[in-house]
């Protein structure tokens, strides 16, 4: 048994998780027990929020059971020769503080994360018990989210979406090449074979659920997979099509995009320093517009130039746009869904609104400029009854004239 205090292993293993992108970490300081009153705190890492299957954004008490790990990936700093603190939980612990920090309203769920001891199923079988646990014995309802661990028997792995509502297994790195070479003891056929296990046992889930009203339940909110950026020189293009296999292979509900940061006791063969935080979140915005925008990985690469890098100055949508000239500009009265969804400036909601407005009426510029935040950045994309670009869309300086001036980020301004 450690010698480590609850509170003092809790802070080690929440810190721990903290690199585990797939549950988005958000900050909040609505409550503190560092007064000496009451256990746990929202002011540190130990909270994130996720969203549930519903929609609704959700805090989830988020750690590790232990940082020990036999494994040695170069970019993860609980790796085996990694000099950092270690700690561990036993599953009754974590259900322990599970409950603890439920009953005070802190959180509404548990995102449970793990290094690998003695062997991998060994320790798939410790997160399993802890969900077990908590639905079996305590009733809890609450949402479970398990990092599932691919290297352990498939069994072991299907077992874990019986108690929890998402399940996540990290496919860590774009290409099997980068994976060989900083995470030797993984390989892409066990990820991806434990991800099809996952897959299967879903879409059985699903069949038994339409069947018969009793069937138990299997991860209902789907599984998701990280994938670490910029500790490789794998380009922009290459990771959003290799996101683009993972979805159209596996059904995945969402791939995370995690931008390398050096670590304390840092490998020597990683880089020295992280990549722009901004291409993070231009893959996330291209990951978007396939998803749900109608685009594909050949519009993204045509967005992404030569070097298949995502420009870091403008959004991927612009950047299409700006090498597609040929088929703008759209007529905002006549184009179908399909193509007003391609027009820089113009999100869902504005597009959904634009068809519903010109079912009574044909739209003027004014018109438009009050569905949309601005109309700045789709005046030169589009024409309407008293609009059009004439040669906006012939200047050269056209991207300089629509790059956003540096703001907080958006997903698309």
């Amino acid at each position: 048994m450690s010698q480590l205090s609850v509170l003092e292993r809790l802070e080690i293993l929440a810190d721990a998780a903290k690199y585990d992108a797939s549950c988005a970490s958000s900050g909040t300081a609505k409550r503190d027990s560092r007064d000496g009153k009451g256990l746990g705190s929202t002011a540190g890492m130990g909270i994130c929020h996720a969203y549930a299957p519903d929609g609704r954004c959700i805090s989830l008490l988020k750690l590790l059971l232990t940082n020990h790990c036999i494994f040695d990936c170069h970019y993860c700093v609980n790796r085996k020769s990694s000099n950092v603190r270690r700690a561990r939980f036993t599953p009754r612990e974590v259900v322990d503080l599970t409950l603890s920090f439920y009953r005070r309203n802190y959180i509404e769920g548990l995102f449970l994360s793990s290094g690998i001891v003695r062997t991998a199923s060994h320790t798939m079988e410790q997160l399993i018990e802890v969900a077990r646990s908590l639905r079996e014995d305590h009733d809890f309802r609450g949402y479970i989210h398990l990092k599932t661990i691919p290297e352990a028997e498939a069994e072991l792995v299907e077992r874990a979406g019986r108690w929890a509502d998402r399940v996540s297994i990290n496919v860590e790195l774009p290409t099997e090449q980068g994976l060989a070479r900083l995470a030797p003891d993984k390989k892409t056929r066990q990820i991806e074979g434990a991800m099809g296990t996952v897959r299967d046992a879903i879409v059985a889930g699903k069949d038994a659920s339409a069947r018969y009203r009793s069937a138990p339940r299997f991860a209902p909110a789907g599984q998701s997979t990280q994938m670490v950026v910029g500790a490789d020189g794998t380009n922009d293009t290459q990771i959003v099509e290799r996101a683009s296999t993972l979805y159209r292979g596996f059904g995945l509900r969402r791939v995370y995009y995690s931008a390398f940061s050096p670590i304390p006791s840092s490998s020597a063969v990683l880089p020295l320093k992280r990549p722009p935080l901004l291409r993070e979140h231009r893959l996330y915005q291209s990951d978007w517009l396939i998803r749900f925008y109608g685009f594909s990985t050949s519009d993204v690469r045509r967005a992404a130039g030569p070097e298949g890098m995502l420009p870091l100055d403008i959004d991927p949508k612009l950047a299409w746009a700006l090498e597609s000239r040929e088929v703008f500009p759209v007529d905002l009265n006549r184009a179908p869904r399909e193509m007003l969804l391609r027009v820089p400036g113009l999100g869902t909601k504005a597009v959904d609104a634009i068809l519903a407005a010109r079912r009574h009426r044909t739209l003027r510029l004014e018109d438009v400029a009050r569905l949309t935040v601005s109309v700045r950045k789709l005046r030169p994309f589009v024409t309407t009854t008293d609009w059009r670009p004439v040669t906006l869309l012939d200047r050269a300086d056209l991207r300089a004239q629509l790059a956003p001036k540096p703001k907080q980020l958006e997903l698309f301004a």
